[in-house]
């Protein structure tokens, strides 16, 4: 038995990259096993990471607290003044999908080292979700509300100063998303 491992062909990877959409028509009632979100929060960690920070945070909402999520980010747009259409509709909308993903980064000891793990929780969100779009989930990197990170790090038990990266939906999807069409790269050679 050989301790080689096969690494993905270029195409394997276009395959997944192109494949992986922002889709949301889910079974409402089909769980997202547990052991599946640890093993896409630990792909997320092996994003590049300067310094060895490890920024990430990860927290799950399920059942009931799905809805005290909504509600506590309710709240917080209320109070920053949204019209009440938004945070009535924000209430409920975690219910949407049977799981919701909150991944945070901590701040680092100076802002530099803030900006990178913030770029490094980017990169490692975008692994998280073509790992998902592997294993068969769909979802839809949602930002947290304008004045609601810091009740949102609260109610996931983050350190103070972590930054709410995104709330991510999770499911299984019912449906095919369409797929759009991207421009091509702006890309600049120079020699």
């Amino acid at each position: 038995m050989s301790d080689t491992v096969r690494l993905p062909t270029l195409d394997d990877i276009a395959a997944l990259i192109r494949g992986r959409r922002t889709y949301m028509l889910v079974d409402r009632e089909r769980a997202v096993p547990h052991d599946l979100v640890a093993e896409l929060c630990e792909l997320a960690q092996w994003a590049p990471n300067h310094k060895r920070t490890w920024p990430w945070r990860f927290a799950l909402f399920e059942g009931d607290a799905r809805a005290r999520l909504g509600e506590t980010i309710a709240d917080a747009m209320a109070t920053a003044g949204d019209p009440e259409a938004k945070v009535v509709k924000t209430r409920t909308k975690y219910l949407r999908t049977p799981a919701t993903l909150v991944v945070g980064t901590v701040p680092g000891d100076s802002p530099l080292r803030t900006a990178e793990n913030r770029d490094a929780g980017a990169a490692g969100m975008q692994n998280l979700l073509l790992g998902a779009t592997a294993a068969g989930l769909a979802t839809y990197w949602s930002s947290c509300a304008k004045g609601a990170n810091d009740v949102v790090a609260e109610l996931c038990g983050f350190a103070a100063g972590t930054h709410v990266l995104g709330l991510v939906y999770l499911g299984w999807p019912t449906g095919s998303p369409e797929v759009p069409t991207r421009p091509p790269a702006a890309i600049r050679f120079l020699s």
